[in-house]
């Protein structure tokens, strides 16, 4: 997730995003980088590029920073593709050569199956990448780590609920970003299970707050409190918009790359 997760810069706009990797129906081994972010993130972003924020790993073992120029608009016309029903967007990328080296599969998507099967609950500890107010963990851009746990209930049915809270305090620039599981030996059925479950269980969407009017006699005024929780639209919808084909149909003049590489992970 380190090498597949980005910073998004454009113009009024700073934010996360991350790659998975789109099959194409006639080769399934093959894939089309896919950019995953928040829908608002490429929104508020005026102009027609924005700029990715990616690493390349050298010959010397050394990292290089890698800024990959992504068209979004063409002719005030968006190159992205939204969900109907909530603030997710992905588009296709080019990228360059070995800038991710192993694309992150749909399996990796947790969807409503799994999370009944692996019993995440709230209190589930997860793990999230991102860039908060566009800061980076080091010179060569990658992504910072922190976690927190599940804060809301019912998860269930993803369909109904959407998005669920996440105990962890958002940041401008967070919008867009994975929330994923990875567990060792987990508990769940009753027994301990060898071996780990992982999975993108989400994106950071935006920031819950409590808003408050005060009326006085010659004033009105709004306050917001920040509640330190983040709503997190669940990796079902996700699946939605990444969908197996033959050729992705975006007007656009972003070139088409394909990755064939390993794609099974296992659980």
């Amino acid at each position: 997730m380190m090498e597949s997760t980005c910073k998004i810069v454009g113009q009024g706009s700073i934010g996360t995003g991350f790659i998975i990797g789109r099959p194409s129906s006639e080769q399934p081994e093959r894939l089309f980088y896919t950019l995953v972010t928040a829908h608002h993130v490429l929104a508020a972003s005026q102009g027609e590029g924005v700029i990715l924020v990616f690493r390349r790993l050298k010959e010397d073992n050394q990292w290089e920073r890698v800024e990959v120029p992504l068209r979004i608009r063409e002719g005030g016309k968006d190159l992205w593709q939204k969900h109907a029903d909530v603030d997710l967007a992905v588009v296709h990328v080019a990228l360059p050569k070995d800038v991710i080296r192993v694309v992150v599969p749909l399996s990796l998507l947790v969807g409503d199956e799994r999370l009944r099967e692996w019993e995440v609950s709230p209190g589930a500890e997860l793990l999230y990448l991102g860039y908060p107010f566009g800061a980076e963990a080091n010179l060569e851009g990658f992504p910072i780590l922190r976690s927190g746990r599940i804060a809301s209930y019912p998860l269930l049915p993803t369909k109904k609920t959407k998005t669920f809270l996440f105990d962890f305090t958002v940041f401008r620039g967070n919008s867009g970003g994975p929330v994923y599981l990875y567990e060792r030996a987990p508990l769940y059925s009753g027994s301990m299970h060898v071996g780990a479950i992982q999975g993108i269980v989400g994106v950071v969407t935006s920031e819950r707050n409590i808003s408050q009017r005060v009326e006085q006699l010659y004033e009105r005024r709004e306050t917001v409190t920040p509640l330190a929780l983040a709503e997190v639209i669940h990796a079902s919808f996700i699946e939605e918009l990444i969908k197996p084909t033959v050729c992705p149909s975006v007007a656009s003049r972003n070139l088409l790359l394909y990755q064939s590489l390993p794609i099974s992970i296992p659980y």
